[in-house]
C-alpha cells in the first residue's frame, strides 16, 4: 500500500463527512418545540374521575365524543394568573357550543385557596381537584399551567406547557375538531 498516511486521512475525512451529514439532518428539530409538546399527543387521553370544586364529580367518561380542553393550574401560580384572561375569553367564545367542554384541574393546592380564587375571579368553567395528583401524573404534566385538548375520539390532539394565549387555544381547538 503506497502512501498509507493518505489512506488514513481519506478514511478520517469520510467519517467526518458522514457525521456532519447526520448532524445536519438533526438541526431541523427544535428542542424548545419538543419541550412545549407533550409526548401524549396523538395517544388516547388518560381517564379521570375527580371531585369538582362545586360539588359532584368531573369524569372524562361524561364528555366522551366532545372536544375537551383540560387545563392544569393552581391558585398560587403566577403564569396561571397570566393565562387566566385568555382561558376565560376562549371559554366564553365556545361555551354552549355542542361538543365543547372545558375543565380546570387543580394540582398542588389547598381546597380553601382554590375555592377563594374561584369565588374572587368568578371562574366560569368547571374546576376539579386532583387529590394525590393522579390525573396530573397520568397526563405527564411537568408543572402548571399545562393545557391538553382532547379530540372527540378521545385522543389528545394538542398540548401546551406554560401559559396559553387565546390564539393558541383556538389553534389547538381547531386541531382537535379536525379543522386546519
Amino acid at each position: 500500500m503506497k502512501h498509507p498516511v493518505r489512506w488514513i486521512a481519506l478514511g478520517a475525512g469520510v467519517v467526518v463527512v458522514v457525521l456532519a451529514v447526520i448532524l445536519a439532518m438533526q438541526v431541523g428539530d427544535d428542542p424548545r418545540e419538543d419541550a412545549n409538546r407533550s409526548h401524549l399527543v396523538d395517544t388516547e387521553a388518560p381517564a379521570y374521575d375527580l371531585p369538582a370544586a362545586g360539588g359532584g364529580r368531573l369524569r372524562s367518561a361524561d364528555s366522551a365524543g366532545d372536544v375537551v380542553v383540560v387545563n392544569f393550574w393552581n391558585s398560587w401560580c403566577i403564569p396561571c394568573h397570566q393565562e387566566y384572561d385568555a382561558l376565560v375569553e376562549f371559554y366564553e367564545r365556545h361555551e354552549g357550543e355542542p361538543g365543547f367542554q372545558m375543565v380546570g384541574i387543580v394540582r398542588d393546592d389547598t381546597k380553601s385557596a382554590v375555592k377563594s380564587y374561584i369565588a374572587a375571579q368568578g371562574v366560569p368553567y368547571p374546576v376539579a381537584f386532583d387529590p394525590g395528583s393522579r390525573a396530573a401524573l397520568d397526563f405527564g404534566t411537568r408543572g402548571q399551567p399545562e393545557t391538553y385538548v382532547i379530540a372527540p375520539d378521545g385522543v389528545i390532539a394538542a398540548s401546551k406547557y406554560g401559559p396559553s394565549t387565546t390564539e393558541q387555544l383556538e389553534q389547538m381547538y381547531r386541531v382537535a375538531k379536525g379543522a386546519p
